[in-house]
């Protein structure tokens, strides 16, 4: 593609203190530490205080990342926040973030695409660097699902967690450069994984409340056949796209441990170049794939991967699906 080279500059993450355990979860729902861990690879989760919202967990990613750039706020050009939890309908949660850290020169927007987020935020700031607009973007995913569960669907809350993930992309970097990246939706599937109300479709009400559909609805079998699929795929795409590079690592949206390692077998793929945490943090969304790749980055092992490539690879409710590839 076209334009300037852009790469990354600098990364942060920030989980809350609150750890949830499957345990815990056996006292709120008809479960077991051993049913979630098999079939879901997750042992705990992270759950934000009572005075929390989302736009915190995305300040403390975000302060971290300029620190990790050893940069200033007001060096930054756009802030993009990529959350499906913002602090309000509106304004936008980036108009917070930009406020709190007095990133007084920035432009700034929210972008919605679920678990595919945070690559759709990383792929726009790329083509505003690309295309000479911006010098710096801060791209954010953050999401406090706490909120947003159903504590009475033992299927679905048992799943995911709070976080926040930050990463700069800059024309001025020396890791990172973002070499290509992909962007897809399919709303025939709109109502795989949705909030049936809140919104102009059907506002809140008596109603709404009591049957509490101001909580996420998932259809499991329907996502886990999507994700499997869409990851391979995505992951080939990359690897042709890129036939210069060498694997170094890939880094999945921490959907589920199963469908990572179905995705994985299928490809035959080496599982010490797939990067998972979910077993700390649960699912968290958009702010999944920037948490795990800040522990890696900060974790020293890519340190031997200078030349090699990384994956990003994302899929969510919308339907939505998406991947990133780097040459470190």
């Amino acid at each position: 593609m076209g334009g300037r080279p852009a790469g990354i500059r600098g990364t942060g993450s920030y989980v809350p203190e609150k750890v949830l355990t499957n345990r815990d979860f056996e006292a709120l729902v008809d479960t077991s530490d051993e049913w979630i861990v098999t079939r879901t690879g997750i042992k705990e989760r992270r759950m934000l205080a009572p005075h929390q919202a989302t736009s915190d967990l995305a300040l403390e990613a975000a302060r971290r990342a300029l620190a990790d750039a050893k940069m200033e706020p007001d060096e930054i050009d756009l802030v993009i926040v990529g959350t499906v939890t913002g602090d309000n309908l509106f304004p936008a949660t980036a108009c917070i973030v930009q406020r709190e850290l007095g990133c007084t020169k920035a432009a700034g927007f929210d972008l919605s695409a679920a678990c595919s987020g945070f690559l759709n935020v990383m792929v726009t700031g790329w083509q505003f660097v690309q295309s000479g607009m911006y010098d710096n973007v801060l791209c954010i995913g953050a999401e406090s699902l706490t909120r947003i569960v159903d504590y009475e669907d033992r299927s679905s809350c048992i799943l995911f967690g709070d976080g926040g993930g930050a990463a700069i992309v800059s024309s001025k970097f020396e890791r990172g450069e973002i070499r290509s990246g992909y962007l897809r939706i399919d709303g025939s599937g709109y109502d795989v994984m949705h909030i049936p109300a809140g919104g102009t479709r059907a506002p809140t009400s008596r109603d709404s409340l009591e049957g509490r559909k101001h909580y996420m609805r998932i259809r499991g079998r329907e996502v886990y056949k999507f994700a499997v699929t869409r990851m391979v795929e995505l992951i080939q795409r990359e690897q042709e796209q890129n036939p210069d590079l060498e694997l170094g690592w890939v880094v999945p949206h921490q959907v589920n441990l199963r469908i990572i390692e179905s995705a994985r077998e299928r490809l035959g793929i080496d599982a010490a170049k797939i990067f998972t945490n979910i077993e700390k943090y649960g699912n968290t969304s958009a702010a999944s794939i920037p948490i795990a790749f800040d522990e890696l980055a900060r974790s020293g092992r890519l340190d031997a991967c200078k030349g090699k490539q990384i994956i990003f690879c994302a899929f969510g409710a919308g339907l939505t699906w998406a991947s990133v590839s780097l040459k470190w």
